[in-house]
């Protein structure tokens, strides 16, 4: 019995006081510091909250903010596509003028170039370097410098145009990413906490390769902008240009097709006066001929006149030589006849006027024909000049293209 009141195994009351005691202690230690974790959790969670409420609105007006950036360069690239195609279509059309004007040119050089030929044609004299050759070459010249001048234009016009596609080709591609991105920013504007479907990534937070910085992304669409600008003025410049040749260019072609013009009307004056005067001198010289003619009639028949006188006197002294002796006397009569005889031989040498006469007929006869010739080369330049040339450059129309 003394035994078991004395067993180790049993505790003191004080023991159990104590231990009590330790538990309230403990678990008043425990339930005060769960109170202040949940204190503390609680105010965490508020704290992560608001935190993360704020965060939330900041990417929010962020999002706001980079889509009204992207609004922005968009509308701003757009004004610029638009700008550079309507450059574009205008630069065409003025491609077509300077196409309809080098169509135009080829008609005056091959008019030019006819006329040229045409002029080989003259003969004689009348083949000669004049003004209205002169003239023709100049404006040969004129045209087939236009021509190439016109076919440089129309290179730089055609390269502007491409520039003008490739800067237009560059703003499109930009404007194609920013309305990629304004898409995916509008649809990330759109979620909310509540929205169905949001999910975990745990891919999202890397940072890939490609990604550029902020001043990187302006700078794209800023050189894209310049590099439009650039083309945009190039082709107002051109514009410019292409107007100033178009008009300087049809001003010379008319100047010059006018001095050509003005040179035909002057030869082909010049070439009917001479051919007037040369049939004045043809008139000239036929009337005269018929004044020769009838004068070495007159002398022919002179001559003819004389005939019988001459006949007579001859026969009266071959007749009287036969007289008889003392009879065959040297009297005023046979004197007579001798000085008559004499006198008709001498005025029928006198004649040789006749010869002079038909020497200068023959010489007239050379000069008709060489007038005659000579009025051909005439009208065969005035055929060339007037109707072959001056007819065929009436077609010759210089528009302002």
């Amino acid at each position: 019995m003394a035994r078991l009141l004395q067993d180790p195994s049993k505790l003191h009351p004080s023991e159990w006081y104590t231990a009590n005691r330790m538990q309230r202690a403990s678990t008043e230690s425990q339930k005060s510091r769960s109170e202040c974790m949940i204190d503390e959790s609680s105010r965490l969670v508020d704290e992560i909250e608001k935190t993360t409420q704020k965060t939330q609105s900041d990417v929010n007006k962020k999002l706001e903010q980079r889509r009204e950036e992207i609004k922005f360069w968009k509308q701003e690239l757009d004004n610029k596509v638009e700008q550079i195609v309507h450059e574009t279509e205008i630069l065409l059309t003025f491609k077509n003028r300077l196409e309809r004007a080098l169509e135009g040119c080829k008609e005056p050089l091959v008019i030019a170039q006819k006329c040229l030929l045409y002029r080989q044609r003259r003969v004689g004299i009348d083949l000669v370097h004049d003004e209205v050759e002169q003239e023709l070459l100049k404006e040969a010249e004129v045209v087939q410098g236009i021509i190439a001048l016109l076919g440089r234009t129309l290179e730089q016009t055609n390269e502007q145009i491409r520039r003008n596609r490739s800067a237009k080709y560059n703003l499109d591609m930009d404007l194609k990413d920013k309305f990629t991105a304004l898409t995916i920013d509008d649809y990330c504007a759109s979620l909310t906490n509540d929205t169905p479907h949001i999910i975990y990534a745990d891919n999202a937070m890397k940072l890939e390769g490609n990604f550029v910085s902020p001043e990187d992304w302006i700078d794209f669409s800023n050189i894209n902008v310049e590099k439009a600008d650039k083309q945009r003025n190039n082709s107002l410049a051109l514009k410019a240009l292409i107007d100033g040749i178009l008009s300087q260019t049809a001003n010379d072609m008319r100047k010059q097709c006018e001095m050509v013009n003005t040179a035909f009307r002057n030869r082909v004056k010049e070439v009917k006066d001479a051919k007037h005067k040369l049939e004045t001198l043809l008139a000239m010289v036929m009337d005269e001929t018929a004044s020769q003619e009838k004068n070495i009639a007159a002398l022919k028949k002179a001559i003819a006149d004389k005939e019988g006188p001459v006949k007579v006197a001859q026969t009266r002294l071959e007749a009287r030589n036969h007289r008889p002796n003392v009879e065959l006397c040297y009297d005023t009569v046979h004197s007579s006849l001798m000085s008559e005889v004499q006198e008709i031989t001498k005025n029928i040498q006198r004649q040789d006027a006749l010869a002079q006469a038909q020497t200068e007929l023959k010489g007239l006869s050379r000069r008709q024909l060489s007038l005659e010739e000579e009025i051909k080369v005439k009208e065969n330049t005035l055929y060339i000049d007037e109707v072959l040339c001056m007819q065929m450059r009436e077609s010759v129309h210089i528009n302002n293209y």
